[in-house]
C-alpha cells in the first residue's frame, strides 16, 4: 500500500510540475505537514550565503516573483516556494488563513534545514511575513515588503476587484499569462475565504510593531495601496523601523514588472546602504525614499 500511495504521489507530482523551467532556479518538490509543496531554489547556493525566502501574494504562485528572485540569487540563498492551497502544491484540507500561511512558511524553512531568513513578499505575502516576524520573531533577520495589501483599504470585495481591474491595466501584458492560469486553479471558494481573512488581518498595526530592519516598497500606480504621501504620513507618526520607498511607474505586481529596479533595492537595503537609482540602468524607473524610521539603521554611501 505504502509503495502505491508512493507512486501516486509520484505521478501527481509529475502532472504538476512545469514542462519547462520558469527561471534558471531549480524547480523541486517537498512535503510540508503533509502537502506536496513546489518551490524553487537557487542551485549550489554558497555555504555563508544569507537566505531569502519570496512569499508571494493572493492567489498567485511564486512564478510571478523569479524576476527579482533570479535577479538576487547570485547573492542569496534564494528560496520561492508555492504555499499550500496555491499554484502547484498540494491544497491543506482545511484551506488556510494568514497566520497559517505563515506557519506553512515556517515549516517550510524547517524541511529545508533553514533556521533564519530575510523574507521578501509582495502583497498578500506581506501580512503574511508580518505574522511570521510576530510569531516566529528569532528566525527572521529583516522583511521586505512590496505593494503589501490588505485592510480596510481593500474592503469590501467589490472594491478590491475593481482596484485589481485598474491594476491589471497597469501591468506589462505578459503578467495575464501568469496571473489567470493562477487565479483559475486557486479557485472562487478559496478566494472568498481568503479575502475575509487578509482584509480582517490588522497589517498596518503589525508593520508599525516590527522591530527589525523592515523594507517597505511601492509603486506609485498601485491602485490597491494609499497613495505615497498618505503612507509617508502614517509612518511618520509613530516611532519605528521601517525604510519606505517608492518606485515611479510601478503598479502592484513590482517584482514582475521592475525586478531590476526592486533587486537594486533589496541589495542596498541588505547592506544598510543609501537608497539611490541603480547607475547601471538605463532609462530605469526613480527610487524615492519617502520614510526613514528613527530605528532604521543608518544608511552608509556607495
Amino acid at each position: 500500500m505504502a509503495k502505491t500511495s508512493a507512486a501516486a504521489a509520484e505521478r501527481w507530482r509529475a502532472r504538476r510540475t512545469p514542462r519547462r523551467p520558469a527561471s534558471r532556479l531549480s524547480e523541486q518538490w517537498t512535503v510540508v505537514d503533509g502537502v506536496d509543496v513546489f518551490f524553487r531554489e537557487s542551485p549550489g547556493p554558497a555555504a555563508d550565503a544569507r537566505v531569502m525566502l519570496h512569499v508571494h501574494g493572493f492567489g498567485m504562485s511564486g512564478r510571478y516573483l523569479l524576476p527579482t528572485a533570479e535577479l538576487l540569487a547570485a547573492d542569496f540563498h534564494t528560496l520561492v516556494p508555492d504555499l499550500p492551497g496555491f499554484g502547484r502544491s498540494g491544497r491543506h484540507p482545511e484551506g488556510l488563513d494568514i497566520p497559517d500561511l505563515a506557519h506553512a512558511a515556517a515549516r517550510f524553512l524547517d524541511v529545508r534545514g533553514v533556521e533564519r531568513a530575510t523574507l521578501v513578499g509582495n502583497s498578500m505575502g506581506c501580512p503574511v511575513i508580518l505574522e511570521f516576524a510576530r510569531r516566529f520573531p528569532d528566525r527572521i533577520d529583516r522583511a521586505v515588503l512590496v505593494s503589501p495589501a490588505g485592510g480596510a483599504f481593500n474592503r469590501p470585495l467589490t472594491r478590491a476587484i475593481g482596484q485589481l481591474a485598474r491594476d491589471g491595466t497597469r501591468e506589462p501584458p505578459r503578467m495575464a499569462g501568469v496571473a489567470v492560469p493562477d487565479y483559475a486553479r486557486f479557485g472562487v471558494p478559496s478566494t472568498l475565504k481568503l479575502f475575509r481573512a487578509l482584509t480582517q488581518y490588522p497589517s498596518l498595526q503589525r508593520l508599525l510593531e516590527l522591530e527589525l530592519p523592515t523594507l517597505v516598497v511601492l509603486g506609485d500606480r498601485d491602485p490597491l495601496m494609499p497613495g505615497p504621501a498618505r503612507v509617508q504620513e502614517v509612518a511618520g507618526e509613530v516611532d519605528n523601523h521601517v525604510l519606505a520607498v517608492t518606485i515611479e511607474g510601478a503598479a502592484h505586481a513590482i517584482n514582475f514588472s521592475h525586478a531590476r529596479a526592486l533587486a537594486h533595492i533589496i541589495r542596498r537595503f541588505m547592506d544598510d546602504r543609501s537608497i539611490i537609482d541603480d547607475p547601471t540602468s538605463t532609462g530605469g524607473a526613480r527610487v524615492v525614499e519617502i520614510h526613514r524610521g528613527v530605528h532604521h539603521p543608518t544608511a552608509t554611501d556607495g
